[in-house]
């Protein structure tokens, strides 16, 4: 028997103001897209939901804390590397958190800004940017890199 395919699964939080914008976070030090900026995110863990997850790194990375009623599903992006490894990434917003968010982990993180998810800065991880275009066009599902 063929192996079956796995995937590293990544959660994103979309925090998103009541003017559309989205917090990013400046990667550095963690020796993968350093530099560049995505929304709070992470992999899921053994036994963990894609919704504990995206509640745990928003808390981990940002501080805030959000609610399971309040994170809406975004996206779901099925994404190849230029080295041919496959990821998927599931994408949750929401506009109601508890909290300030702030750089909570400065030993991985640069910085933070709000940016509009129609228009990312250049320095916006390809990976995260191709998923916010499509975000922004309401498209449930991409491919990236396939």
């Amino acid at each position: 028997m063929t192996d079956r395919y796995r995937s590293i699964v990544d959660v994103y939080v979309l925090l998103r103001r009541h003017d559309g914008m989205v917090l990013l976070l400046e990667r550095a030090g963690t020796g993968y897209a350093d530099g560049q900026l995505c929304p709070p995110s992470g992999h899921l863990e053994e036994g963990e939901s894609v919704i504990d997850a995206a509640i745990r790194e928003a808390r981990e990375e940002t501080g805030v804390i959000i609610e399971p009623a309040d994170l809406s599903f975004s996206h779901v992006v099925h994404h190849r590397n230029p080295q041919g490894q496959g990821r998927v990434g599931f994408f949750f917003a929401t506009t109601r958190w508890q909290g300030e968010p702030a750089n909570m982990e400065p030993h991985k993180c640069a910085g933070v800004l709000w940016a509009d998810p129609a228009r990312p800065p250049a320095n916006t991880v390809p990976y995260t940017a191709a998923a916010l275009a499509s975000i922004s066009q309401a498209a449930p599902f991409s491919l990236d890199g396939w």
